[in-house]
């Protein structure tokens, strides 16, 4: 499967649901004000399967992952929070499973587009009894 080139730097644009998101996966009310319409440039490095991301917020505070697709990685969440995942390329996006939420990025039209979902934790139980 053939990787898309993400390397470059992207600078925010808009986003959509950002408060509804960040407080349902439990982002502290600190870091919510920071990334609220926050620009955010993000600065992608890439050879061949490996990616070095980084957020730069304005202030000077920047986080940076580095992952290879496949391999698993230490990284860090927005709010500052540590973790292990493994980084996969799916049909041409990056997806990566945080904690709580689950974050893919894609090339569209020249732009990084980043979408968050949270995972949900709601599980469907049916019981059936045997007829006798």
């Amino acid at each position: 499967q053939g990787n898309m080139a993400f390397a470059g730097k992207y600078e925010f644009e808009g986003d959509e649901n950002y408060d509804d998101f960040v407080k349902k996966i439990g982002l502290p009310s600190d870091k919510i004000e920071m990334g609220r319409n926050c620009k955010i440039v993000t600065e992608v490095v890439q050879n061949g399967n490996d990616f070095t991301w980084t957020q730069h917020f304005p202030g000077g505070h920047t986080t940076t992952n580095t992952f290879t697709i496949g391999k698993e990685a230490d990284m860090e969440t927005m709010g500052g929070k540590k973790f292990t995942a493994t980084v996969k390329m799916e049909n041409g996006k990056i997806v990566a499973d945080f904690p709580n939420y689950r974050h893919t990025a894609e090339i569209c039209g020249g732009k990084l587009v980043e979408v968050s979902s949270q995972i949900s934790t709601l599980v469907y139980k049916k019981q059936k009894k045997n007829p006798q």
